[in-house]
């Protein structure tokens, strides 16, 4: 995560921060992570049957897709030079707006909301982030992440 000062994070409330890499939501990331949650409903990992849905072959997990706002946050979210540990906090208003087929690319663009003092070294840092997904207008996901950084 890039690393600034609370000064320069704080002055960028109510901006968009940035906009992760694309990653690509595969048919072998699917199976993985149906295994691993063992949620094989046949929309994510039969792709004859999800042909024959209105969706037109496999779509990922809409978690799946939450989960990897992880991954794409590390590439924008900036975090206080003093920060000793950062850990999610939870999520307000997700919605999962539109299906994330298999082969397509998804990337997250984030605006930093708020940054709220919780105690002394607590800070709660709230993005609304949206998972786009790629040639489609419509985000895959919307939501508002909360995060809770110890300095």
């Amino acid at each position: 995560m890039p690393i600034a000062t609370l000064d320069d994070i704080r002055a960028r409330i109510g901006t968009e921060i940035g906009v992760s890499d694309w990653l690509l939501v595969d048919q072998a990331r699917i199976d993985a992570f149906a295994e691993v949650t063992e949620d094989r409903q046949f929309i994510h990992v039969d792709p004859e049957g999800a042909a024959k849905t209105p969706f037109g072959g496999t779509i990922a997990h809409g978690f799946l897709t939450l989960s990897l706002l992880s991954r794409m946050a590390a590439d924008v979210m900036q975090v206080p030079e003093t920060t000793r540990m950062a850990v999610n906090y939870g999520f307000e208003k997700v919605r999962f707006l539109a299906p994330v087929r298999a082969g397509k690319r998804v990337r997250g663009r984030f605006t930093l909301s708020s940054i709220e003092e919780k105690g002394p070294g607590r800070l709660q840092f709230v993005h609304a982030v949206s998972v786009e997904i790629e040639g489609e207008d419509k985000p895959a996901l919307i939501a508002d992440w909360i995060g809770m950084i110890f300095t």
